[in-house]
């Protein structure tokens, strides 16, 4: 019976690529010069660090620019809030991997909705569509493709 994966998963490979880049460009822009600024990633968390609000959100958009280059969809950060310690300020970006229950429950809620003659199961952090052609999944995959889902989701493990 034909099947496959829906899952939303980040190489972390090239993430740590992306983070030498950003930390490159930061060092060779003018608007740098001689100011404390770093990125550092550590696990799935990459940490940003500088003197001023500003040149944290120019830092992101770098981040965000490196990851799209990378071909890592940006909406995989979840930015966290922002600490003060001594004259440096902090910002911690965790990188999402995997599908939370709640949007597998939604994910699942989304393709019953639609009546189309497969079965959808969540199995950890992915969820498995199951039918009896393979003409199904692949309208199972196309209308997923068109939903609004604020995490990137990959289709894979495709078996016939």
């Amino acid at each position: 019976m034909p099947s496959f994966d829906v899952v939303s998963e980040v190489d972390f490979h090239e993430v740590t690529n992306a983070v030498d880049q950003a930390n490159r460009e930061i060092q060779t822009r003018f608007d740098f010069r001689g100011v404390d600024a770093k990125f550092e990633r550590k696990e799935d968390v990459v940490r940003i660090t500088a003197e001023a609000d500003i040149q944290l959100d120019q830092m992101i958009d770098i981040l965000r620019t490196k990851l799209v280059k990378r071909s890592i969809d940006p909406r995989v950060m979840d930015i966290g809030d922002q600490e003060h310690v001594g004259k440096l300020l902090h910002k911690n970006i965790k990188i999402q991997e995997g599908i939370e229950s709640l949007l597998a429950k939604k994910v699942v809620k989304m393709i019953k909705a639609k009546k189309i003659k497969v079965q959808a199961a969540i199995q950890g952090e992915k969820v498995r569509v199951t039918g009896k052609k393979r003409d199904d999944l692949q309208q199972v995959m196309s209308m997923l493709k068109e939903e609004e889902i604020d995490t990137p989701l990959q289709y894979n493990n495709f078996r016939d």
